[in-house]
């Protein structure tokens, strides 16, 4: 069986735990669209693992990992990834498979994105300045675009480098009075970089058919959330690439018609980085109690999150948008100790009321939200194992947002460890 994780909020809903629980019975996990931008985080007993651009499932030392062509790959950020695996005596040799099509984040792509942040001023999109966009910006203007296939020909990579530095320079020099770019140290870089990662780039979208035909099982694993697609999210408060299950395709080469089972991970509640429209925010102490609960701080920025009531509007488009047929909840445990909690069931807009997510960031700004007020929990949740053993008022929170949705919740997170983890009907 084939299955797509995609988050269906703003991000850091907890996929990196869904992954690795579920990367036990995969044979291949691939990490399709996002960046270094992306923090995924999996614990395993006392040891924590904070991965950004490698498959959670790396973790799990008979799973293969294939990093694929949607993906912008800044070299350092994976080989430190690649190192710290290594230190904690878990090896990716012959089992790490890097698409030669997945273009590179360098130091100008960095630059690029602090320079343009701070020229934006107050109208700066809160990007995580890890070159992202920017590299996606190369990416679709082609002409001074780097894949990870140069780095297996560094002298014809040092005439490209040599192009488009000398482009950049005059961009960054014109629009932000910015010093020369050091090119021969980006060009070492890129021979240090070379040495590492060679032996694990290849043609994935190959790879990935081969798997496909021999009947292996693949697991799809998406980064942020769909929340920050590019088309369909918030834009332009969004990341630069397909973050919801939609980009699966171009992203590795895999029709979405190979995937049996699409699993849309939520919080029990919402929370968003940096800047961009959220209507169901708290801005209070009801949003203070939940970051500080759910430990709600940026696994790549450490930037605090924006915390709020579940927006079932928001999960309902995106479970729609990605053929979501299974939702994982995260972060149940965190909601405990409220007298009530709420569900943001419909906006109002302009004094009309929808049930469907606005097209554009500014009816999305406007909107305001129509909740449904349920009775809280106090019990601590985090030592429960079985669905039947969860307080009422928790099974009544899970029903509404099922109702609300239109989807199951079959997955639902208590703690961060794989043993906290409850399954319905299997």
């Amino acid at each position: 069986m084939n299955t797509c994780v995609v988050g269906l909020q703003w991000g850091d809903e907890g996929k990196g735990k869904v992954v690795d629980i579920l990367a036990e019975k995969a044979d291949v996990v691939v990490r399709y669209g996002g960046g270094a931008n992306a923090g995924h985080t999996v614990i395993i007993g006392d040891t924590k693992f904070a991965l950004h651009l490698m498959p959670s499932g790396a973790v799990r030392e008979k799973t293969n990992c294939v990093i694929a062509n949607g993906v912008v790959v800044d070299p350092g950020t994976l080989i430190d990834e690649i190192n710290g695996l290594k230190e904690k005596n878990i090896s990716l040799e012959g089992r790490l498979f890097i698409s030669e099509n997945a273009h590179m984040v360098l130091d100008y792509h960095k630059m690029e994105d602090q320079l343009r942040e701070a020229a934006l001023g107050k109208n700066k999109i809160g990007t995580t300045a890890r070159g992202i966009g920017p590299c996606y910006a190369d990416k679709t203007g082609r002409s001074y675009a780097l894949r990870m296939a140069d780095l297996l020909d560094l002298e014809t990579l040092k005439e490209k480098l040599t192009k488009i530095i000398a482009y950049k320079d005059k961009l960054f020099g014109a629009l932000y009075q910015a010093d020369p770019i050091n090119a021969e140290d980006i060009y070492n870089k890129c021979c240090e970089h070379s040495k590492v990662l060679s032996p694990f780039i290849a043609n994935t979208t190959e790879y990935l058919h081969q798997s496909l035909d021999a009947g292996k099982n693949i697991l799809f694993e998406g980064a942020q959330g769909a929340l920050l697609d590019l088309d369909h999210g918030t834009f332009p408060f969004v990341t630069s690439s397909n973050a919801s299950a939609l980009g699966l395709g171009p992203g590795c080469g895999v029709p979405a018609q190979r995937v049996d089972r699409f699993i849309g991970v939520v919080k029990a509640y919402a929370t968003r980085v940096g800047a961009g429209p959220f209507p169901s925010e708290q801005d209070n102490e009801i949003g203070d109690a939940i970051r500080i609960k759910g430990h709600e701080f940026g696994t790549t920025t450490g930037r605090p999150r924006r915390c709020g009531w579940f927006d079932a509007v928001a999960v309902s488009f995106t479970a729609r948008l990605g053929g979501i047929n299974e939702i994982a909840m995260m972060h149940l445990d965190t909601l405990a100790g409220h007298k009530e909690v709420k569900i943001c069931k419909a906006y109002r807009i302009n004094g009309k009321e929808t049930t469907f997510f606005p097209g554009n960031a500014a009816d999305v700004q406007a909107a305001e939200c129509v909740y449904e007020t349920l009775g809280g929990w106090d019990e601590d949740l985090s030592g429960v194992t079985t669905y039947d053993a969860l307080p009422e008022n928790t099974k009544k929170y899970i029903a509404a947002v099922e109702e609300i949705v239109g989807v199951p919740v079959t997955i639902i997170g208590v703690g961060p460890k794989r043993s906290q983890a409850i399954f319905r009907n299997q």
